[in-house]
């Protein structure tokens, strides 16, 4: 049986911040700080899996990453609970400008298609999705909606390192005008 690992917490606790802040940027209902201090209580609860894969950066980040997500949505799920509106991650406004290339029948004939009892895939919120991120795109920088256009809703690569950087920035950029500009209609 090997050794245990002597785990170094200030380490930890620094890819731990990283990968906190990268879902605080995503996930808007959420601080950095919070999320950081949920996946150090998951890897001291679980410090035995950390310890036999402490070697490799990758595998951490991603058990972190989950753990992390794993709160900010339960924070999301509560939150949405309470005040009775929706947020919208960045995946789901690249899934919502994919819809700009469907014209409204055929959009129609999508909705609620995908749903089912066993699995829910809810394809109804794709029609005021689509509204919001029309309208958020507006509110972006000329550079962010080019890029959005081109990947998400013309499906052409972007081969820069540069713009696959600024590509990321701008969905989640997309997703917080979409949650502010939802929150706006609905308190007007």
């Amino acid at each position: 049986m090997p050794e245990p690992v002597e785990l170094d917490w200030a380490h930890l606790s620094e890819l731990a911040r990283r990968v906190a802040y990268n879902i605080a940027q995503k996930w808007v209902v959420v601080e950095a700080d919070d999320v950081m201090q949920e996946i150090m209580a998951h890897a001291y609860e679980h410090r035995t899996t950390i310890e036999a894969n402490y070697g490799s950066q990758d595998f951490l980040w991603k058990i972190f990453q989950k753990a992390g997500t794993q709160y900010a949505s339960k924070e999301r799920d509560r939150r949405d609970l309470l005040d009775d509106t929706y947020y919208y991650t960045p995946n789901e406004a690249k899934t919502a400008l994919g819809s700009f290339l469907y014209t409204d029948e055929e959009l129609g004939a999508l909705v609620g298609q995908k749903d089912d009892l066993l699995q829910s895939r809810v394809t109804d919120n794709l029609l005021s999705a689509r509204i919001d991120a029309e309208a958020a795109l507006k509110r972006l920088p000329e550079r962010y909606r080019q890029l959005l256009m081109r990947r998400h809703v013309y499906g052409l690569p972007v081969p820069e390192p540069a713009d696959r950087q600024a590509l990321s920035r701008a969905a989640v950029a997309l997703a917080q005008q979409m949650n502010r500009t939802l929150r706006t209609r609905s308190h007007a």
